[in-house]
C-alpha cells in the first residue's frame, strides 16, 4: 500500500455533507411560506439561467425522509442544513409560522434518529422579500429583524440543536447581492454593498448575543474566505493589488468579527465610495461577540495583479484602475474555477496564524463538473473528476492539520445536485446525482469514494 493511501485524520474529526434551503427545499408556496429575493430575482427575465427557479428544486421538502436515510448510508456524521426565513416569519417580522418551524422540527428529529448531528444555518441569502421592500441588508432594521428570527428558530430547535452558524458567505449576499447585481436582490451599487456589509455583521453579532443568552453552545459564521496571491511576488504593485483585494474580501469580515474593528486602509477605502455613516458607535463591539467557530468555504484561488486602468472585478468596489484579476488556468472545474488545493492549505495556515484561538471547520469544498446518469456503472454515475478534487483537496486539509491548524471537520458541497443560484440546474455540485424531472436520487462515484473516507477517517 502507498505512503499516498494511509492518511489519517484527527480522532473525533467530523465528517457530513452541506445544502442550503432555497436550493433544495422547493415547495415554495406551502405550508405558509412567504416569497423571499431569491423567488423574486429568478422570475427577473434574464437574471437565472433559462428562467429557472427554485419552485421545486429537489422536493426535500417532501423527500427528506428517504434523504436522511441515504446520509446515513453514505456514513455521514453532520448534516449542515439552513432554514428559510420566510418559513418562519414570512414577511420577515411579525408571528412565527409554526408550519415552518415543523418541517425543520422533523428533519431534525430524522436526522438525529440515524445518529447524524444537525448543524444549522440561520441564513443562506433567502431574505424575505418584504424586508427587501423595506431596504434589505442596506438597513439596520434587517439586522434587528434577523436576531429575532434566530431566537425564534432556536426557541423550536435548541433543546436538540447544539451548533449554530449565523450567515453563510456574507460576501456573497453584499457584493453579489446589491453590488454588481449577480445574485438576489440584483442591486448595482457600491454604497449600498457596504452598506449590507456592515448591517449583515450587526445582524450577525446581535443573533450571537441573543443565540448566547439563550444558552447556545457552540456559535458560529460561514465565510467564503480568499486566498489571494499576487502575480509576481516580488512586485509591490501586484502586492498592493493583494492587500486591495483581501481587504475586500477577507479582512472586512475577519477584523471586526474578532475584536479588532474594521481595518484602517479598507475603511479608508470604502470611504472613497461612500460615507460610512452607517457605522455607529458600539457597533463593532456587538459584531465582534465571541464566536466558537469558524466555517471556512473554498473552491478556488485567487489571482491579482496590480495594473494601472485595470479592469479589477464588479464584485470588488473601487478595485478598476489598479487591480487585474488574472484568468484562471491549469484544469478548471465546469464553473471555470482554477483548481488548487494548495490554495486551500495557505488559506487555513494564513487564518490560523493571524487569527489565532478560532477552531475552524470547513464548511464547504467541492467543484461543478458534467455528471450524466447515463454513465452509471453498476448503479453508481462515474464523476472521476470530482473524486480527485475532493482526494486533492482533503489532502490539502490533512497538510494544513499536520502544520497545526485547529480544524474539526469538513462538509462537502453538496450532498444533491440543486439549484445553483443564477446558474439555474445546469452545474452540478452533488455526490448525489438528481434527475430533476423524476427526483431519483443516484449516488456517484464519489458518494461511494466519501463513504469510505468517512469509514476509515482518512485516505
Amino acid at each position: 500500500m502507498s505512503a499516498r493511501s494511509e492518511l489519517r485524520f484527527p480522532e473525533g474529526f467530523v465528517w457530513g455533507a452541506a445544502t442550503a434551503a432555497y436550493q433544495i427545499e422547493g415547495a415554495v408556496r406551502e405550508d405558509g411560506r412567504g416569497p423571499s429575493i431569491w423567488d423574486t430575482f429568478s422570475r427577473t427575465p434574464g437574471k437565472v439561467f433559462q428562467g429557472h427557479t427554485g419552485d421545486i428544486a429537489c422536493d426535500h421538502y417532501h423527500r427528506y425522509p428517504d434523504d436522511v436515510a441515504m446520509m446515513a448510508e453514505l456514513g455521514l456524521q453532520a448534516y449542515r442544513f439552513s432554514v428559510a426565513w420566510p418559513r418562519i416569519r414570512p414577511d420577515g417580522t411579525g408571528p412565527v409560522n409554526p408550519r415552518g418551524l415543523d418541517f425543520y422540527d422533523r428533519l431534525v428529529d430524522s436526522l438525529l434518529a440515524r445518529g447524524i448531528d444537525p448543524i444549522v444555518t440561520l441564513y443562506h441569502w433567502d431574505l424575505p422579500q418584504g424586508l427587501e421592500d423595506r431596504g434589505g441588508w442596506t438597513t439596520r432594521e434587517t439586522a434587528e429583524h434577523f436576531a429575532d428570527y434566530a431566537v425564534a428558530v432556536h426557541q423550536r430547535l435548541g433543546d436538540r440543536v447544539r451548533t449554530w452558524t449565523t450567515l453563510n458567505e456574507p460576501w456573497c449576499s453584499a457584493y453579489l447581492g446589491y453590488g454588481n447585481g449577480v445574485h438576489a436582490p440584483g442591486g448595482q451599487d457600491a454604497g449600498d454593498a457596504f452598506r449590507a456589509v456592515h448591517h449583515l455583521l450587526l445582524g450577525h453579532g446581535l443573533a450571537t448575543l441573543a443565540l448566547r443568552a439563550a444558552g447556545v453552545e457552540v456559535l458560529g459564521i460561514t465565510l467564503n474566505l480568499a486566498d489571494v496571491q499576487p502575480a509576481d511576488a516580488d512586485s509591490p504593485a501586484d502586492a498592493a493589488a493583494v492587500r486591495l483585494v483581501d481587504g475586500l474580501h477577507n479582512r472586512i469580515f475577519l477584523d471586526p468579527l474578532t475584536g479588532a474593528g474594521y481595518p484602517d486602509d479598507v475603511l479608508a477605502h470604502v470611504s472613497r465610495l461612500v460615507e460610512p455613516d452607517f457605522i455607529r458607535d458600539g457597533d463593532e463591539k456587538v459584531i465582534a461577540a465571541p464566536i466558537d467557530l469558524l466555517g471556512i468555504n473554498y473552491y478556488a484561488p485567487t489571482y491579482v495583479a496590480g495594473r494601472a486602468g485595470g479592469a479589477g472585478g464588479s464584485a470588488y468596489p473601487g478595485s478598476a484602475g489598479s487591480v487585474e484579476f488574472l484568468p484562471p488556468v491549469g484544469p478548471l472545474t465546469d464553473m471555470g474555477w482554477m483548481i488548487e488545493p494548495a490554495g486551500l492549505t495557505r488559506l487555513l495556515e494564513r487564518v490560523a496564524a493571524d487569527y489565532p484561538g478560532l477552531p475552524m471547520i470547513i464548511t464547504e469544498n467541492g467543484a461543478a463538473f458534467p455528471d450524466k446518469a447515463g454513465t452509471e456503472r453498476t448503479g453508481w454515475v462515474a464523476d472521476t473528476d470530482r473524486v480527485a478534487y475532493l482526494d486533492g483537496h482533503l489532502r490539502a486539509v490533512h497538510q494544513a492539520i499536520s502544520r497545526g491548524v485547529d480544524l474539526r471537520g469538513y462538509l462537502v458541497w453538496s450532498l444533491l445536485d440543486n439549484f445553483e443560484w443564477a446558474e439555474g440546474y445546469r452545474k452540478r455540485f452533488g455526490i448525489v446525482h438528481v434527475d430533476y424531472l423524476t427526483q431519483r436520487r443516484t449516488p456517484k462515484e464519489s458518494a461511494r469514494w466519501y463513504q469510505g473516507v468517512i469509514s476509515r477517517n482518512g485516505l
